[in-house]
């Protein structure tokens, strides 16, 4: 029962070692859940589900060395997506963290992420890749006004963007980096990394 749930799950969905065995594990609080409800013994039912969890180790073993899991590759293009997205170097970490993705292999799939990038351009692209979704910096839309008006609204911008960028992980300095840009510098980072692509 559980390995033909592991493989349904796995025919469908990427997964690290720890995702597979937290699917398994709900999938057998679900069944006890279910057993209790129809009236099976509680005792019983404890038993089956004392018995149920060493086996869900075993599959989850099983296919580590069958190669349908693999933790490594699982992070290296859940890095990639993530930072082509416009997640920082710390919001995948965190990511790849709650995804039961071991540290070293985080930061490996950090580290290939974007091939022939250093870590400070990645963060960099990555953080031009949210500023052009959330149209701030080199990609907003200008606006024409009062100069005195103008200034304060400009101001105000620059700091709600500075909080965006914040919260979403990234350094002060990439985000000033990111939002003092000009547009057409700002399209040849993206530029680069479409090729890198």
């Amino acid at each position: 029962m559980l390995r033909e749930a592991a493989l349904a799950h796995l025919a469908r969905f990427g997964t690290t070692r720890h995702g597979l065995e937290q699917v398994l594990l709900r999938r057998i609080a679900r069944w006890e859940k279910q057993a209790l409800k129809a009236g099976a013994d509680t005792e019983e039912v404890a038993e089956a589900v004392q018995a149920l969890r060493p086996v869900v180790a075993e599959i989850s073993e099983e296919m580590v060395r069958l190669g349908a899991v693999d933790d490594a590759s699982f992070a290296t293009s859940r890095a990639r997506r993530l930072v082509r997205s416009g997640r920082s170097g710390r919001a995948v970490q965190a990511h790849l963290a709650a995804r039961g993705v071991e540290a070293d292999l985080r930061d490996a799939a950090l580290q290939d992420a974007v091939e022939g990038f250093s870590p400070a351009q990645r963060e960099l692209c990555a953080a031009l890749v949210l500023a052009r979704k959330r149209r701030m910096g080199p990609f907003a839309t200008p606006y024409v006004a009062d100069d005195e008006v103008e200034s304060e609204q400009a101001l105000a911008r620059r700091h709600k963007a500075l909080g965006v960028l914040a919260r979403a992980g990234y350094a002060q300095d990439v985000a000033e980096q990111v939002l003092d840009m000009s547009p057409a510098e700002a399209e040849d980072w993206m530029q680069r990394l479409r090729a890198e692509s």
